[in-house]
């Protein structure tokens, strides 16, 4: 029986959740910046959450495998609702040494739900007897749409009302998720996971995670590369956008504008994917999503021309990354077999995000020692680099289509 309902219910679960993080990923890198003028700092705290962040999502996953998805999303969207970081403000313990493991406790609760919530995907597929790009493409909309929301609702609330109070909205968002996976995706998607019992120690069920991935040169190739150009997209979000921003004499509201526009053409983008990306070569959309998603809107802001020629060329640049995550998407799962999604998928994401930590401290330091544009030239300059590798990399080359293994 098709349960397109499932779908709904996750990709509104990941609306939500992801905006929310997109919300307080603007709110607390400008808070740190406003309030220390150092954008080395403003690093630290990027490293403080996101490093926590990758190691709890490569061991979460066989507790997913274990227990549950859905369940193990619900819990953790719970716990990440703690508005910790306003509470810290409100009552006078804030500092930048407090507000350190304050952000590694917030990156260890939302490693596993955004696991959990991507584990969803075959099994909704499969429920839904959808083809695995139309569900990927769905839900990399889902995320863009939500990058858009969150980074207009964050230029919008910080300058309103200021960033503490803004992240009450980021606590409300995770709310939000899990009442919609605990009630909309209660029946459909427990159903689908019943069936898959997992076997073995906790050790046995990681190794066998680990022994799946590396086995796979195609799967390896992706996370080598999406590790390196993630790094440099950590670096822009947290600290060369807002030093920017701040450098061009902008208002907050422009971190948020800019985001916002890339996002909300990469959700026309993602949506065209979702209809058409089971058609297209994947190679050579990959490398050009790429190559827009880093290097051009990068390089844009580095030769600082009008604001209108900057959305503009945005605009063309997210419409080209949106097709990126329906593809990586539909590869994954194709690759890994259905019993060992959780367990894979956490690890993929654990390894893509692997660099994400240095991200904002490698930013900081760089526009610390040659200022912004150079920076911005520099970073540019390296994920073109990385964007180009699968041209000359065999493994990538194998990005056809496949059944995913038993």
């Amino acid at each position: 029986m098709k349960r397109p309902g499932s779908l709904t219910a996750l990709a509104t679960a990941t609306v939500a959740s992801v905006g929310g993080t997109r919300l307080s990923g603007i709110a607390i890198p400008w808070l740190v910046l406003t309030t220390t003028n150092s954008p080395v700092l403003t690093g630290l705290v990027g490293l403080a959450e996101m490093l926590p962040y990758v190691l709890a999502k490569a061991l979460g996953g066989p507790l997913i495998d274990r227990f549950g998805a859905r369940q193990f999303a619900i819990w953790c969207d719970c716990l990440s609702a703690l508005a910790l970081v306003p509470v810290l403000f409100w009552t006078g313990l804030m500092s930048i040494w407090v507000l350190l493991p304050a952000m590694a406790l917030i990156g260890m609760l939302r490693a596993p739900a955004d696991a959990a919530k991507q584990a969803l995907i075959p099994s909704v597929a499969a429920l839904g007897d959808m083809p695995l790009e139309r569900v990927t493409g769905v839900m990399g909309a889902s995320e863009r749409l939500a990058g858009t929301i969150g980074a207009a609702a964050a230029g919008g609330l910080i300058a309103l009302v200021g960033p503490v109070p803004a992240l009450l909205v980021n606590a409300a968002t995770f709310v939000v998720s899990a009442l919609v996976l605990g009630v909309g995706a209660r029946t459909a998607i427990t159903a689908e996971l019943d069936d898959q019992p997992v076997a073995g120690s906790y050790g046995f069920q990681l190794a066998a995670g680990w022994t799946t991935l590396r086995s796979d040169p195609v799967l390896v190739g992706l996370v080598v590369m999406i590790a390196i150009t993630n790094l440099f997209d950590q670096a822009y979000a947290i600290v060369l956008l807002p030093v920017w921003v701040r450098t061009a004499g902008l208002d907050v509201a422009w971190v948020g504008i800019i985001l916002a526009t890339f996002s909300g053409a990469a959700i026309v983008g993602a949506t065209l994917a979702a209809a058409v990306a089971e058609r297209v070569p994947r190679l050579v959309i990959y490398v050009i999503g790429f190559f827009f998603a880093g290097p051009v809107p990068g390089a844009l802001l580095a030769l600082h021309p009008p604001l209108p020629v900057i959305l503009s060329v945005l605009v063309i640049s997210g419409f080209a990354a949106g097709f990126l995550n329906p593809i990586i998407g539909a590869i994954l799962f194709e690759r890994i077999p259905k019993a060992m999604v959780g367990r894979v998928i956490a690890l993929v994401g654990a390894l893509a995000w692997a660099l994400i930590p240095f991200g904002g401290l490698y930013a900081g330091l760089l526009v610390a020692q040659v200022g912004i544009y150079l920076a911005l030239g520099i970073t540019s300059f390296l994920y073109l680099l990385a964007a180009l590798s699968p041209l000359v990399r065999p493994s990538f080359r194998k990005m056809n289509r496949q059944h995913a293994p038993a």
